[in-house]
């Protein structure tokens, strides 16, 4: 009987420690790599010959500013919950032929494996894993895939405004959401 509540007890000591463990990764890689991808998006404006003055209003998305001021507002593990879905979302978008932007493929490739690490890292620091998606986020990059790459035929311009958003959730996410979360010992 002792050694089974001894055993219990070891077992729940190391699945304790591991979820701290991985959630060390938000302390010492989450910056370098949101920096990393800010980085690449910058470069990806460098190598474009894309621009979006002629794109006009009718081709943009109205950026979701309260859906981020409630996530701001969450609890640490709704925070990265969100961030890790706007990770996914970026990268789902990035996904669809981009063929016409003037990037460099080995630059989008970067770009998408360190988003997609990023994602990953993050999902392992939740600790609960039932979060449902945010359905209006969703329908946000639903529309950006609709109303700015659809209608315009995944062009160079389409491109160069959904790099343009794309850098502003990653900002939102870098400097409001992730500012608050838990840093670990």
């Amino acid at each position: 009987m002792l050694n089974k509540i001894f055993f219990a007890c070891l077992l729940l000591g190391l699945y304790s420690s591991g979820s701290s463990l991985s959630c060390r990764w938000m302390d010492h890689k989450f910056k370098q790599h949101s920096e990393s991808l800010l980085d690449l998006l910058d470069t990806m404006a460098n190598n474009s010959t894309n621009t979006t003055e002629d794109a006009g209003e009718e081709n943009t998305v109205a950026f979701p500013s309260k859906l981020y001021n409630q996530a701001s507002k969450a609890s640490a593990e709704d925070k990265l919950a969100f961030t890790v879905q706007v990770l996914k979302e970026v990268a789902g978008l990035l996904e669809e032929d981009h063929s016409a932007a003037s990037w460099e493929e080995s630059t989008v490739e970067r770009f998408l494996n360190v988003v997609n690490k990023q994602a990953d890292e993050l999902h392992s620091c939740i600790r609960t894993h039932g979060h449902k998606e945010n359905r209006k986020l969703h329908m946000h990059f639903q529309r950006l895939s609709h109303h700015v790459l659809k209608k315009m035929d995944h062009s160079a311009e389409a491109w160069e405004l959904i790099r343009e958003e794309i850098k502003i959730h990653l900002m939102r996410v870098q400097h409001e959401l992730t500012s608050s979360f838990p840093t670990a010992n």
